[in-house]
């Protein structure tokens, strides 16, 4: 029983830094932006969320310091993959939440 309660504390505290990390709208964007395609420069992530660079690049910093993206050099732009694939299991569980009672 032990093990299973310390299995779930966890699972909660995994969630719970996921959730504090992706926790702005515009990190949920450009998560479920990259969820759909694999390594995306910070110019077309900007550009189809129609967001500054600057912006941009600092929510994506933001979460690739967390470790939940990774980036890489592609040529002359920085180019960024999801790297934490539970991000995309708690948004699904985020997704399943009636939000429009609140």
């Amino acid at each position: 029983m032990t093990g299973d309660k310390e299995i779930q504390n966890q699972q909660l505290e995994k969630a719970a830094f996921i959730l504090k990390t992706i926790a702005h709208p515009t990190r949920l964007a450009i998560i479920n932006l990259l969820a759909k395609k694999e390594w995306v420069a910070v110019s077309d992530i900007s550009r189809e969320l129609h967001l500054e660079q600057s912006l941009t690049s600092h929510h994506l910093n933001t979460m690739k310091n967390k470790g939940v993206l990774e980036s890489k050099r592609m040529g002359q732009s920085i180019k960024y993959k999801l790297k934490l694939k539970e991000v995309l299991q708690v948004l699904a569980c985020v997704e399943h939440c009636d939000l429009s009672r609140f």
